[in-house]
Formats: structure tokens, sequence, C-alpha cells
């Protein structure tokens, strides 16, 4: 019988600007960690939170990361109880799912637990519960990918469709962190609830435009079709600074970009020769605007969350 074991969830672009709740992909180069334990006491306990952030709630009900694994637990019907070690490498209310990360790994380490592991489709409604702690809502544009890997379709809430859609070879994905917070609820909360019938047309055309161009290794139909016309319009003003970016990696060459998640990460995809010069002129546009910054540059691997140890 498995005494622990420590699980890996990469952090993820939500959303990637056309595709609201519904779409999401992996970025590889950083997530987050959970070692999950048997525990002879029932329940679900916290013991540590390390690394980027060490401030969050260590009451199980709270927490991402313990309240995915309590229903995970109680679904199984599994003897004791799990206590958990969280690793958090995603910085919080960045846009890069660090809360879905949390959720995500938690449940994939104390899966490996049970004698009888559930699948990954059941997993993931155990982290939306997770999921849910952070955001105030059930959404699946982070979990998905974290979970399942690479560029992610989700369809359903209730009982949800995954589809991971092919991205061509060439294209990689550049992302630029301001040092600055925003919290998903903000973010989602000066959302309007109406859309017009021209945006949601033009908006609907965009989506099935983008994923025609994955699957159809046209980049020149994922760069026409890369504009969100709904949610970024509104987002943008909370980003200081996020025309001047945009514009600088669409001047780098960039197939598109938008905001990933709720913000303040701003992503743009660019075939991989455009990549280095994209990210710095996108971290020169907010250096103008007082705000220092990280970036990265992944490709989008069909890899999603999975055990390391042991």
């Amino acid at each position: 019988m498995t005494e622990s074991v420590t699980a890996f969830a990469p952090a993820t672009v939500g959303n990637v600007g056309i595709g609201f709740d519904i779409l999401g992909h992996t970025v590889q180069s950083v997530g987050d960690r959970v070692t999950a334990a048997r525990s002879a006491t029932r329940g679900v306990r916290i013991r540590s939170i390390t690394g980027v952030h060490t401030d969050l709630p260590k009451e199980a009900e709270r927490n991402t990361a313990g309240k995915a694994v309590m229903s995970l637990w109680q679904s199984s019907g599994a003897p004791g109880g799990v206590e958990l070690d969280i690793d958090k490498g995603i910085p919080l209310g960045s846009g890069l799912g660090g809360s879905a990360a949390s959720a995500v790994a938690a449940v994939v380490a104390a899966n490996a637990l049970l004698d009888r592991p559930r699948p990954p489709l059941e997993l993931l409604k155990f982290a939306m519960h997770g999921e849910q702690v952070a955001s105030g809502s059930i959404h699946v544009d982070n979990i998905a990918p974290s979970l399942f890997g690479g560029l992610v379709l989700t369809v359903g809430v209730d009982n949800p469709r995954i589809k991971q859609i092919p991205v061509p070879a060439p294209i990689r994905c550049v992302l630029v962190h301001p040092h600055m917070v925003l919290s998903t609820l903000e973010a989602r909360g000066i959302l309007s609830r109406t859309v017009t019938l021209s945006d949601f047309v033009w908006q609907t055309a965009n989506l099935a435009g983008f994923i025609s161009g994955c699957y159809s290794n046209d980049l020149d139909m994922i760069r026409d079709s890369f504009e969100d016309v709904v949610i970024e319009p509104q987002r943008q003003a909370l980003i200081p600074g996020f025309r001047d970016v945009r514009a600088a990696a669409m001047a780098g060459g960039a197939l598109g970009c938008s905001i990933s998640g709720a913000g303040p990460t701003v992503f743009a995809w660019c075939e991989s020769a455009r990549a280095e010069g994209i990210r710095d002129g996108m971290a020169a546009a907010f250096a103008a605007h007082g705000l220092t910054s990280d970036g990265w540059i992944t490709s989008i691997e069909p890899a999603g969350a999975r055990v390391v140890a042991p």
C-alpha cells in the first residue's frame, strides 16, 4: 500500500482569448506540487504550504487543494484520511491557473493512494469543487488542461466532455507576468452579463476559425481568428499598459495576443523564431508603465498533471 505520493500540475492559460471558460492550454515551465500522505485520522488536513505563497488557508474546506481532496476521499469511501503538503510554484492572482493547479495536483496525488483510483474525468469533477473555493464559480478552462495537458476544449459542466486540440508544431506561447495581483473574483465581477448579437456572431466565428486553424495547421487562419471581442475589451483596463503590451507583441509578429485567464499575465502565440523578440518587447512595454515582469516561452505539449514521486 502506497503511503505517500507527490504530483505536479502545470500552470495554464485560461480562455486563450476567444474561448471564455471553455478553452485553455498548459504552461509546462511553471506549476504546483502537492504531496498526499495517508493518515489514520479521518478527514483531510493540510500540514504545510511552501513556495511562492505561504499565507493560504490551512483549513481544508477553505483551500482549493484541500476541498478537492475532501470531495475525492468522501466519494471513495476510503478509510482514514489524507495529509497534504502544498508547494506553490504559481503566483496567485497571476492569471496562470494557480488555484486550479493546486486542486489538480492534490487530487492526482490523493487518487494514487486509493486501492481503486478514479479515472481522469472523475478527477476533473473533484478538482472543480476546489476551484470553486477560489473563484466563487465552477469553470474548467484551467482545470481541464492542467489535468489532461495541451490545448483543451471543455463542453459542459455537470457532465463535461473533454477534447484535446492539436497545436501546430512551430507555435510557441510567450507569457509575460507583470508584478501585480489581480483576483479572479474582481476580474469576473466587472463582466457584463449581456452580449450584443453582432459580438456573439463575431466571437463564435473566431473560436471556430481558431480551432479549425489548429486542426489544419493553418497559421493564417489562427492569426485571423485570434481576437477576443467580448471579454478582453472589458478587462483590459485592469492591466496597466495592456494595449501597449499587445501592440508590442503584434508588432513583433505574434499570431495573436490576449489576457491569460483573469490576468494580469498577458500571453501571445507566435512562431518559435519570433518568441524571444516578442517576449522582450512585451516586457519593455510593461516597464514603460512602471511594471517589472517575468517572462516565459513554452511549447504547448499534451502533458498534464502526473505523479512525480515516489
